[in-house]
């Protein structure tokens, strides 16, 4: 009644829908197909192998891990988040302005949503609500929607899959997610403005100026992590998973050394946390992997591609498609899912439109990061909900003028390849 690969897609819902893990669900999937196909199951075994192996890319994202982990230990957090304060915490709004900038500074470090969320944004939640000047609401939706700025600006884990999919450039793809990242972190500011002169929010303690000094330099070698990691990649000292190597041995030194805030039970806890978010992006890799091949032999995308072409459907009726997909998978998918099962069967479709890949993966990034505090189920919703204990209906209502202005900014990305593009081609892209 069904064909093969539609009896392993029906067996992948279910059995994510029954709680399994999504590369579980896949690798099950895959065998499936094999299985009623009549292929040696070994196929998908070495399929996933020789993907894994050709995947030199892919030993960045435990060292990226490895170096968010370290840079949340200790005092580094509240050294950044110091001077964050000193920075913008004078104006209307201040915390929430703060709130913005901690998380454009730590996601030079940490390449993760959740790991922002979770590491700045329980230190940033509790500074914004100890005066009651903010609600846990409101503290915990800032703190959600600042949080999706962090794959956006470099190092990015979600970065390192789509390179691995499409066979783009990370440095360049890093380069193009700065203006992005920046143009996210300005909406929110504004919005967070424009909410504290309504609610008459007053402003919080201003840092004096004759301090400041001494806030950037115990906050400076921090601050140098991000500028030392893309400094090595696009000076071409080193490849982008010898920068992550040196960005987690540089955030180590740091943390020992320069801050000596870190004991060896705490860094073994960190080793201990890191192999799991490692085992777990794995084990995502792995299924995508196996069930692109799947994918691959069944021609889904030059299918796709074929179908679409039937129709003449043009460059931006294919873009909003997209982004209206996209952002609906987010409410339920994993970012790292979306990117390696989903993305890849319109890769073909945007080449023969003449989409450039990496404008095409700062969009997909933006709509897979917007698609995690995107209601009903958005997955730093919940985060932040467990953070603040607050219900999430309470939040949701509070993160809707916050994902407004990010649309607003993805529009603007979507319309506008040129403000992407510009850092890449400054450093030497030729699309």
């Amino acid at each position: 009644m069904f064909d093969p690969f539609t009896i392993s897609v029906i067996l992948i819902v279910i059995m994510t829908i029954m709680g399994l893990s999504v590369g579980l669900a896949m690798m099950a999937g895959v065998i499936v197909f094999l299985l009623l196909n009549g292929y040696d199951t070994s196929l998908g075994a070495e399929t996933l192998l020789q993907g894994l192996f050709n995947g030199y890319t892919l030993i960045s994202i435990p060292l990226f891990i490895l170096a968010a982990d370290i840079m949340n230990l200790g005092t580094l957090s509240d050294r950044l988040l110091r001077f964050s304060q000193a920075l913008v915490g004078r104006f209307k709004g201040g915390l929430g302005h703060v709130n913005v900038v901690s998380s454009v500074i730590f996601s030079g470090m940490s390449g993760s949503a959740i790991a922002d969320a979770v590491g700045m944004g329980r230190i940033i939640i509790g500074m914004m609500t100890r005066d009651g000047k903010y609600t846990p609401a409101y503290a915990a939706a800032i703190t959600a929607a600042s949080a999706t700025i962090g794959p956006i600006i470099p190092p990015s884990i979600p970065m390192v899959l789509y390179a691995l999919i499409s066979n783009t450039s990370i440095g360049f793809l890093f380069a193009a997610g700065i203006f992005p990242g920046l143009l996210m972190a300005l909406v929110l500011i504004i919005m967070n403005s424009i909410i504290a002169h309504k609610r008459d929010i007053g402003t919080d303690e201003a840092t004096k100026l004759s301090e400041f000094p001494r806030v950037t330099a115990r906050a400076f070698p921090a601050l140098m992590l991000p500028v030392i990691l893309l400094g090595g990649i696009y000076s071409g000292i080193t490849t982008p998973t010898e920068a992550a190597a040196v960005a987690a041995f540089y955030a180590l030194v740091i943390s020992v050394v320069a801050y000596r805030s870190v004991s060896v039970r705490q860094f073994y806890q960190t080793l201990v946390q890191s192999s799991r978010s490692t085992a777990s992006v794995g084990i995502l890799v792995a299924g995508a992997l196996a069930f692109n091949f799947v994918i691959a032999r069944e021609g889904i995308p030059d299918s796709i591609a074929s179908y679409l072409a039937q129709y003449e459907m043009s460059k931006i009726t294919f873009l909003i498609t997209i982004n209206l997909l996209i952002l609906a998978l987010g409410c339920v998918l994993e970012g790292g899912a979306i990117l390696l099962i989903i993305v890849p069967i319109f890769i073909p479709t945007a080449q023969l439109l003449g989409i450039d890949m990496i404008h095409f993966g700062v969009i997909v990034l933006v709509n897979s990061m917007l698609g995690l505090i995107t209601p009903p189920y958005g997955m730093l919703l919940f985060v932040v909900s467990s953070i603040t204990g607050t219900p999430i209906q309470k939040i949701i209502r509070e993160v809707l003028p916050f994902l407004l202005a990010l649309l607003v900014a993805l529009v603007f990305i979507n319309a506008a390849p040129d403000f992407v593009l510009y850092l890449p081609r400054a450093l030497g892209y030729q699309g």
